[in-house]
């Protein structure tokens, strides 16, 4: 069961979408055997009435396309639909010990999970149990331990409904341990946004992108991770908005897309080219490329007023709403062009050409991904990309603003209704008044300090919330021998994964619905709701049977345990909840502003506008306005450059969604077969002396005693800037250092790693391999 070794690469690779994104999918679904079906909920996806996505959190429009899925969604709504199922009986077959042998694609290939399980310490093996067995054995366990040594995470794809019951059963019980998925990816946008301008998430809604005359992308692949983009993408460049790309690798969902919808460009193969312009960025070499663009800007603007000419720069907008904008400009002006172009990797002209759009766009989005956040400095980049966007008021009025392109479908609206280890985010006061309790004010661990604790052993326990946490962080071999001495492990899960095969002394795992499966409580058939990443929130459906009658919800099994763990509340009534999810929203209402109306509002087409006060240019900030950002870097890199050492990107396959593998395709990058590659640009590959397809391995270069290395890469030529080299995520997670992460909102630097290359035991550049 160990993953495939070959690897097949393709001369040429076809624009994303097309029929190569039909075959992407028809491969799944022979993989798969989907339940009866299941092409109904995919062309109900996203759709008003239907059900909502669980593989990203990109819009839904108000007026839907004939198909509102993508390739991943599409996938992801197919592999939860699976008829496999992984019974009790496969447990008794595989011991923990043999399946962590089994590559991540094979375990989840087993189907979906069916009864709750326990597991037991004398066959190494999970066992079938009760849910009231469960329910009783963790809450024991939980009135056994200190709060604090207990931590709560959660994964993006939870509803609002039980994002907030999840939440508040953590503070009813004593902590703010609530780490999710955005502290490994979106953290550094919840922290910059809020510092800058006020609010933790973008200010475009999907309407922007029709009015938009250029789009300054940064960091994120839309064909792979977020499908449905590529047609406001689209729309926007045949009406003549103008796509400026800065990304150290080349994705082909930003060259060329063909419209799957559309017969014509299906028929003749022809799509539409969308970057207008493509740099090439180093990794981490962000913030001096803005500050080139900035730098251009301003030497036009005063030559144009030394001419007598209106200037480039909004000033009027730099006047009323922004703070520090003069220490900014008086940055730019001190910076060299020499340290622009080496930092970042781009020459003076194409930094003047990209500056030139922007000067002459009325109305620019800025996009960005990880490619932005997962640096040591990936908050001072955020912040030179908003100081871009103050500069010609790009922020607050129509088909302009910053876009922060948000990967789990539910990730950003989990914070929204409280799931934060911050107490300052959360409405405290108001949890106090309606629930009768005092809510803890210590600030709890995020991801980052949560895995810190339990290699230290202050952590005892560990609840998940969907996700496979283990496999996501850093410091893999050294976190999975330090999670097992924990007290107690409960993952609330739909299929196998890695992180299920590292139990605590006590451990259960507790079989959930997916979205897209009926749920019927004692009301009746129930509805969830999502929040997208332009802050509107959605109903969502499920039409399929679950998978098997002992699945519950996650709503169910959060109150289930809640009901087990903490002492009788008479404001806290679970059982009620469960039964009606409409009474949880009410607490959502009366919790959060925002919200109010909520039932009322549940069917609004596009779903419903919670509001962003910065859109409106009111910033809830320090000083009052937006605040630029005065970098102390030109580079996101935490270690720089230096002989022999290269930059690590880890990054996502096309067949894949964060740790779910779906196959072992990257059509798009014209790699199949294999996983365990390294990525390379062939001038490297000549100077470090290596050839195509060679076995290597690649050891940490990050300064400390810790040996981290990961064996069995083959290289592979592949057009990457030079000192810089590429690789699947999570497989090379483990050369990532838990201590390597943006220094505010502490999201491992994922996309600058420091490595060295290994060559039979001596490193690429000759030296002997520390180990």
């Amino acid at each position: 069961m160990a993953e495939k070794t070959k690897l097949v690469k393709k001369a040429r690779v076809g624009a994303a979408g097309g029929w190569g994104s039909v075959r992407g999918i028809v491969e799944v679904y022979g993989a798969e055997h989907p339940v009866p079906g299941v092409y109904r909920t995919l062309f109900q996806l996203n759709k008003p009435g239907g059900t909502m996505c669980t593989s990203c959190a990109w819009g839904k429009p108000a007026k839907p396309g004939l198909f509102e899925v993508c390739e991943n969604g599409a996938k992801a709504t197919i592999w939860d639909l699976t008829s496999d199922r992984c019974t009790p009986e496969f447990f008794a077959e595989h011991s923990l010990a043999d399946l962590r042998s089994w590559s991540d694609h094979d375990l989840e290939m087993q189907g979906r999970l069916t009864e709750p399980l326990r597991y037991d310490a004398g066959s190494d093996r999970y066992v079938r149990c009760g849910w009231d067995e469960a329910f009783a054995g963790i809450g024991a366990a939980l009135r056994r331990l200190e709060p604090q040594s207990v931590v709560f995470y959660a994964s993006g794809r939870a509803s609002l409904e039980t994002s907030y019951l999840y939440a508040l059963f953590a503070r009813l019980y004593g902590h703010n341990n609530l780490p999710d998925s955005s502290n490994m990816c979106h953290e550094t946008t919840s922290v910059s946004l809020k510092e800058h301008i006020g609010t933790p998430v973008g200010t475009c809604v999907l309407d922007d992108f029709e009015h938009c005359d250029a789009i300054f992308y940064f960091g994120q692949n839309p064909a792979t991770n977020s499908g449905r983009f590529l047609h406001p993408l689209q729309k926007a460049v045949r009406r003549g908005c103008r796509l400026i790309v800065f990304n150290p690798v080349i994705e082909k969902g930003l060259l060329e897309f063909i419209d799957p919808q559309n017969p014509v460009e299906m028929l003749t193969g022809t799509g539409t080219r969308l970057a207008h312009q493509y740099l090439q960025v180093k990794a981490g070499g962000d913030i001096a490329a803005i500050i080139g663009v900035c730098k251009h800007l301003l030497e036009r603007d005063e030559a144009a007023l030394q001419q007598g000419k209106p200037g480039i720069l909004d000033r009027a907008f730099l006047e009323e709403h922004c703070h520090r904008s003069e220490a900014f400009l008086a940055q730019v002006r001190a910076t060299a062009w020499e340290d622009i172009e080496a930092h970042s990797g781009l020459s003076r002209d194409d930094l003047s050409q990209a500056a030139t759009v922007y000067a002459e766009a009325e109305r620019v989005i800025g996009v960005y991904g990880m490619g932005l956040t997962q640096h040591v400095h990936g908050s001072q980049a955020i912040g030179t990309l908003l100081n871009l966007l103050f500069l010609r008021g790009n922020i607050g009025r129509p088909g302009a603003g910053i876009c922060p392109v948000r990967g789990h479908s539910n990730v950003q609206g989990q914070r929204t209704v409280g799931i934060s280890e911050k107490p300052e985010l959360v409405p405290l006061e108001r949890l106090a008044e309606l629930f009768d309790f005092e809510p803890p004010r210590e600030h709890g661990l995020a991801t980052v300090d949560a895995c810190e604790a339990i290699r230290a052993g202050t952590v005892k326990a560990f609840v998940a919330l969907g996700g496979n946490f283990l496999r996501a962080i850093p410091e893999q071999e050294a976190m999975e021998q330090a999670w097992v001495k924990q007290e107690l492990t409960v993952s609330i899960a739909t299929k196998l994964n890695r992180s299920h095969l590292f139990p605590g002394k006590e451990a259960w795992l507790l079989p959930c619905l997916v979205r897209s499966e009926i749920d019927v409580q004692a009301s009746g058939p129930q509805v969830v709701t999502i929040e997208d990443s332009f802050s509107h929130i959605h109903v969502s459906s499920g039409r399929h049977p679950p998978a098997s009658p002992h699945l519950r919800s996650e709503l169910a099994i959060v109150a289930g345990m809640a009901k087990a763990t903490l002492t009788p509340n008479p404001r806290c009534d679970w059982d009620a909840w469960v039964a009606d999810y409409g009474k949880v929203r009410d607490l959502i209402a009366a919790t959060y502003p925002e919200f109010h109306d909520f039932n009322a509002r549940l069917q609004t087409p596009g779903g419903f506008y919670r509001g962003n006060p910065a859109r409106e240019r009111r910033w809830q900030t320090a000083s009052g306005k937006a605040e630029f950002t005065l970098p102390s870097v030109l580079s996101s890199l935490g270690i720089g450059d230096a002989p022999g050492r290269y930059h690590l990107i880890t990054m996502r396959s096309n067949d894949q969604f964060n740790t779910t593998i779906y196959g072992y395709s990257d059509r798009l990058r014209g790699l199949e077969g294999s996983r365990m590659v390294l990525l390379m640009n062939a001038d490297d590959m000549t100077a470090a002396g290596l050839y195509e397809g060679q076995e290597v391995s690649l050891v940490s270069d990050a300064g400390d005693e810790t040996a981290r290395q990961v064996d069995g890469l083959r290289v592979t030529t592949f057009a990457l800037p030079c000192g810089c080299v590429g690789g699947y995520y999570p497989e090379l997670n483990p050369l990532i250092p838990l201590w390597y992460h943006d220094e505010l909102s502490k999201t491992p630097a994922a996309k600058g790693v420091p490595v060295r290359i290994q060559i039979g035991g001596v490193h690429g550049n000759g030296r002997a391999a520390a180990r």
